[in-house]
């Protein structure tokens, strides 16, 4: 691929260095979108060239119809039990390491599988880096039935809310709305700019008829940021000032994979 444009080159550089973090015998959680896929692929070049064996599962059946052709042995997240290492993309990432995800429209199995795993490293290019969430649309998965009158609550509840803007909007693709992998709607929350991610998140999932919102709160544990010049920049959580750190024990989700 040597006519990749410069933001795929920054791409695939952070693919690259996150897929050296993969171990032979991991269960490891692959995101989706381009900068995923860029992972895959580098997945199975790392199969064909190292004869690299993990089980992977993926977030998307776009994902893991790429992985098949790749030649990674696929599971579901209920045979893994538990994964090693998930990595993923993201829309949007903060200096505190929070994102937005779900630009894909996979955002419900993405937070499922981050969840589920020990490890959650991020790959994107440097200009998915800013200082305040919010400029990129905030995508939130709703079941079809009664989606409007959801639509409503949610308006309802940015009103009175520190956010900038307040537009929200039903996906569409090829003439009707944006069906999920699960079968759901996509309203994206067009706010520019998000004064307190994390009560905006719980504020979200208490709706009736939300399923899931795209903001991934104190779910990365380690960044990685192409450039055009294919270098890359690591950040660990540890290098986060004043970061919460989440260990296994303050995760509540741990004990399923006893």
């Amino acid at each position: 691929m040597t006519d990749l444009s410069p933001i795929d080159r920054a791409k695939r550089a952070a693919a690259r260095a996150a897929a050296a973090h993969v171990e032979p015998g991991m269960r490891v959680g692959l995101g989706t979108g381009s900068t995923a896929a860029f992972l895959v692929h580098r997945l199975g070049e790392r199969l064909r060239e190292e004869g690299l064996r993990i089980t992977a599962v993926p977030t998307s059946e776009r994902t893991a119809e790429l992985a098949r052709a790749e030649g990674i042995e696929i599971v579901t997240l209920g045979q893994a039990g538990w994964l090693d290492l998930t990595i993923d993309g993201a829309d949007e990432v903060d200096g505190e390491l929070n994102l937005i995800k779900g630009g894909g429209g996979a955002l419900l199995r993405e937070k499922i599988v981050a969840t589920a795993s020990d490890r959650v490293v991020i790959i994107a290019d440097r200009a998915k880096k800013v200082g305040v969430l919010g400029a990129f649309p905030l995508p939130v998965e709703v079941i079809p039935f009664g989606w409007e009158v959801t639509r409503k609550l949610i308006e309802d509840l940015l009103a009175g809310l520190d956010v900038q803007g307040r537009g929200t909007v039903l996906r569409m693709r090829d003439g009707g709305p944006f069906v999920t992998d699960q079968g759901n709607h996509i309203i994206d929350l067009h706010l520019q700019r998000i004064g307190d991610a994390r009560q905006l998140a719980l504020l979200l999932n208490q709706i009736p008829g939300v399923v899931e919102n795209g903001l991934f709160l104190d779910i990365c544990d380690t960044l990685i940021l192409g450039a055009e010049d294919e270098s890359v920049e690591v950040t660990d959580l540890s290098q986060v000032p004043d970061a919460a750190p989440v260990t296994a024990v303050d995760n509540i989700f741990s004990e399923v994979s006893d």
